[in-house]
């Protein structure tokens, strides 16, 4: 089963993610990220910090997802095991649909369109959301350029949506709830879903 965590920058999906390794550690679960788990995530950042080209950047995203999807994803998932993800493809679908939307008449639908062939859907995915302005005091002084407020917003917006779009598969996760709350709540349905699915 593919379980992914979602949430704009500050959401505390990655504190949540690193939390599960240890509450699901008798289901020996494969913790992955996009990006980062392969060399093109390296790649990824170089671009990030450059903050050059908005397409560059976004293709490179979606190389690293090929990558993750090839090397760590698939083999994963056809050994049986449960692979969680912190971020995936609707990352792509609700940041770069933000950063693009000047470049491209649909980024939305474009994005999906390039997924649409290879990827691997979630089967579920945790959606951690919370107010914008509590996410940005969570943050770093000096942020990147889709950390600022205005694009934030707009980013919560597109996972909102594509959340209400497909409800069996999302699970809405109050993001200011504490961290244990949060953790038990997400591991006791990665457990109660994985059960239902074997």
């Amino acid at each position: 089963m593919l379980v992914t965590v979602e949430g704009i920058d500050g959401s505390g999906k990655s504190t949540l993610v690193k939390g599960l390794a240890g509450a699901l550690a008798d289901l020996d679960p494969v913790i992955t990220r996009e990006p980062g788990a392969t060399w093109v995530g390296e790649a990824v950042r170089r671009s990030i910090a450059e903050n050059d080209d908005p397409m560059t950047e976004c293709l490179l995203f979606i190389a690293d997802h090929a990558a993750h999807l090839r090397h760590v994803v698939r083999p994963a998932l056809a050994a049986g095991r449960i692979v969680v993800s912190d971020r995936y493809a609707d990352s792509r679908y609700a940041y770069q649909a933000v950063t693009l939307k000047n470049l491209l008449p649909d980024p939305a639908g474009w994005l999906q369109a390039v997924h649409a062939p290879f990827t691997v859907v979630p089967g579920l995915t945790f959606l951690c959301v919370l107010p914008v302005d509590a996410a940005v005091t969570r943050l770093k002084e000096k942020r990147e350029h889709f950390e600022e407020a205005s694009v934030l917003g707009e980013v919560q917006q597109n996972f909102l949506a594509l959340a209400e779009a497909d409800p069996e598969r999302f699970v809405l996760v109050d993001a200011l709830l504490p961290v244990d709350e949060m953790l038990s709540f997400v591991a006791d349905e990665i457990r109660r879903r994985a059960g239902a699915a074997r």
